[in-house]
């Protein structure tokens, strides 16, 4: 069994995998990692592997679990992956766009993918059918763009994000949700319009914490996987385990 992890700016993401089968998925706050991941050795003992793609400093949080028996795996540019990578600045690029693209690729082989990761920041990854990862976009997330509203201007609120009552925003609250949460839609809209026109049976997959929220104003057709990042790890951790082989 492997545990596949998501650690991020306050909270870590956990799915507990079998077979390729997500077991259940575990979501809690740093401060209580300790508690909740011997909630999870106990219920799944069988657990052998833990796999990451964090770059976040949380010596501690792998220490404990190698603690406890668990072999750590951190995926790094060193890793070996399923697509040839033509980025131009390897070395700076995300780890976690590499398990995204590593697992499109893996889930989708042979196909023109454009990955959306809707989180802190908006990322897309395109691999091509011959399996060649040429990088892509990154642009600020919905709740960066209200920061930057409220932060950068002196009278415009802090807003929590929601669903807008209409696209024209009869109140200041309605305009910056309109303008953010629209923009953002048109925005990713435009890009998977530009990658249609440029490659054939495209495939889109929408991931991260907004995926949910955003999918349901996106007219393409696209694959939504709020969890994608967690199944990619332990699909490349599959992968690099048949490659040794």
């Amino acid at each position: 069994m492997i545990l596949t992890v998501d650690i991020g700016n306050t909270r870590i993401k956990c799915a507990v995998f079998e077979n390729n089968t997500l077991k259940e998925l575990f979501v809690f706050y740093k401060e209580e990692a300790e508690k909740t991941i011997k909630k999870i050795l106990e219920k799944f003992p069988k657990l052998t592997v833990a796999v990451s793609s964090s770059v976040v400093s949380e010596a501690s949080f792998f220490t404990f679990l190698e603690n406890n028996g668990i072999k750590v795996v951190k995926i790094s540019h060193e890793t070996q992956l399923p697509f040839v990578n033509a980025y131009l600045t390897p070395n700076t690029l995300g780890i976690d766009r590499i398990v995204l693209a590593a697992g499109a690729a893996l889930k989708y082989p042979k196909t023109n993918i454009l990955v959306i990761d809707a989180g802190t920041c908006i990322t897309y990854d395109f691999i091509s059918k011959d399996e060649v990862y040429f990088g892509g976009a990154i642009s600020p997330g919905l709740q960066l763009r209200t920061n930057a509203l409220h932060q950068f201007t002196s009278k415009l609120p802090l807003i929590t994000i929601e669903d807008p009552s209409n696209y024209v925003g009869n109140s200041t609250n309605q305009a910056i949700l309109s303008g953010v949460v629209y923009g953002v839609v048109h925005e990713i809209e435009g890009f998977i319009a530009q990658y249609c026109s440029d490659f054939e049976d495209l495939t889109i997959i929408l991931t991260g914490g907004d995926a949910i929220f955003l999918a349901k104003y996106i007219k393409n057709t696209i694959f939504a996987h709020s969890n994608f990042l967690l199944e990619s790890l332990n699909a490349l951790y599959n992968f690099i385990n048949k490659t040794d082989d």
